[in-house]
C-alpha cells in the first residue's frame, strides 16, 4: 500500500489564459517559457512537485486551437494526449461571464473526458470580484466542477490553496520521479525554449509563430564555462533580416537575454551563439516538424 498521494495532472485551456506561469509558480521555479502572445507553448511539458504529501506530475500543454498547419494539429493532438492521461484536469479561463467558442468545444471536450476537473478562473487580480462571481455562475450553468478556484498566476494569489485542493483528489499512489527533479525535459530543450521566448518577446506580431530554434551543440568545458550554438529558423527571408535586425542588434538582445536565463539554470557561465536561417513553410513540414523536435514520446 501506498501512503502518499501522487499522479498527473494537465493544465488545459485556451491560449493566453496563463497555464505555462501557473505551473511555473505551483513548481516554484521557471520551466515553461511565458509570453504575452497566443500558442506561446507547444510541447506538453511536464514538470514535478513534490512534498511531504506525496508527488504531483503537472503536465503544460498547449492552448487548445483551430489548428491552421500542422504545427497546430500536433499541438492540439499533445493537449489531448495529456487530458487522457491526466488523473486531474486544471482548467483554466478568464475571469469573464462570456464563454467563447473555444471554450464552449473544451466543455463539450470535458464531459466526454469524465475526468476530475478543477476550474480556475485566472487573472482575478484583473477585474473586480463581482465580474469574478459572475464568471463563476456562467460556468457552473456549463457543467458540474468536482471544484472551483480563483487564482492570479501571475501573483501567486492562493496557489497553496491549490496545490492542497490537487492533493485531495488525487489517489495515493508511486513517486514517478526522485524528490529532486523538477522537471523531465532534456536540458537542451529548455535552453531553445528559452531563446525561443526571448525572441517571441522581441519581434513584432507576425513573426513569432513562424520561429523554431534549435541547438547545434551544448558543451561544458573544464573550467565550468557551457559553450552553447542554437538556430534560429523562420519562414520567411525578410523576416530573416528582423530577427537580425540593424547590424546585428536584434539577435544579439535575444541571445544576451536568453544567456541570462540559461545562466540561471545551469549555474554557470555561459557562451551562447545564434545564427539564423529560412526554412519556407516548415510549419507544414512533416520532416522539418519532426527535425524541430515537434514530435510526441510515449510515456508514463
Amino acid at each position: 500500500m501506498f501512503d502518499k498521494k501522487s499522479g498527473f495532472v494537465a493544465l488545459l485551456g485556451r491560449p493566453n489564459v496563463g497555464k505555462s506561469t501557473l505551473m511555473n509558480h505551483l513548481i516554484g521555479q521557471k520551466i515553461a517559457i511565458t509570453a504575452n502572445k497566443p500558442q506561446t507553448t507547444r510541447y506538453r511539458i511536464r514538470t514535478v512537485y513534490t512534498d511531504d504529501r506525496g508527488q504531483i506530475v503537472f503536465m503544460d500543454t498547449p492552448g487548445i486551437h483551430k489548428a491552421k498547419n500542422k504545427l497546430g494539429e500536433f499541438m492540439v493532438e499533445a493537449a489531448m494526449k495529456s487530458l487522457h492521461e491526466a488523473d486531474v484536469v486544471l482548467w483554466l479561463v478568464e475571469p469573464s461571464s462570456y464563454i467563447g467558442r473555444g471554450d464552449q468545444e473544451i466543455i463539450k471536450i470535458l464531459k466526454q473526458s469524465l475526468k476530475p476537473v478543477i476550474l480556475i478562473i485566472n487573472k482575478i487580480d484583473t477585474v473586480s470580484k463581482e465580474a469574478v462571481s459572475e464568471a463563476i455562475k456562467a460556468y457552473e450553468e456549463q457543467m458540474h466542477f468536482d471544484k472551483i478556484m480563483t487564482v492570479s498566476a501571475l501573483r501567486s494569489t492562493h496557489v497553496p490553496e491549490l496545490l492542497g485542493a490537487i492533493f485531495q483528489m488525487l489517489p495515493y499512489g508511486p513517486m514517478y520521479y526522485d524528490e529532486d527533479t523538477v522537471t523531465n525535459e532534456p536540458m537542451r530543450q529548455i535552453v531553445a525554449e528559452m531563446i525561443r521566448e526571448k525572441a517571441l518577446r522581441a519581434l513584432n506580431e507576425e513573426i513569432p509563430h513562424g520561429i523554431a530554434v534549435t541547438i547545434e551543440t551544448m558543451k561544458q568545458r573544464k573550467d565550468g564555462i557551457w559553450d552553447i550554438e542554437a538556430t534560429i529558423y523562420c519562414e520567411r527571408d525578410s523576416h530573416k533580416g528582423i530577427i537580425i535586425g540593424k547590424g546585428g542588434s536584434m539577435l544579439k538582445k535575444i541571445g544576451t537575454q536568453a544567456r541570462i536565463d540559461a545562466e540561471k539554470m545551469l549555474e554557470d557561465k555561459v557562451n551562447m551563439k545564434l545564427w539564423v536561417k529560412v526554412k519556407k513553410d516548415w510549419r507544414d513540414s512533416d520532416i522539418l516538424l519532426k527535425n524541430f523536435g515537434y514530435h510526441e514520446e510515449d510515456e508514463k
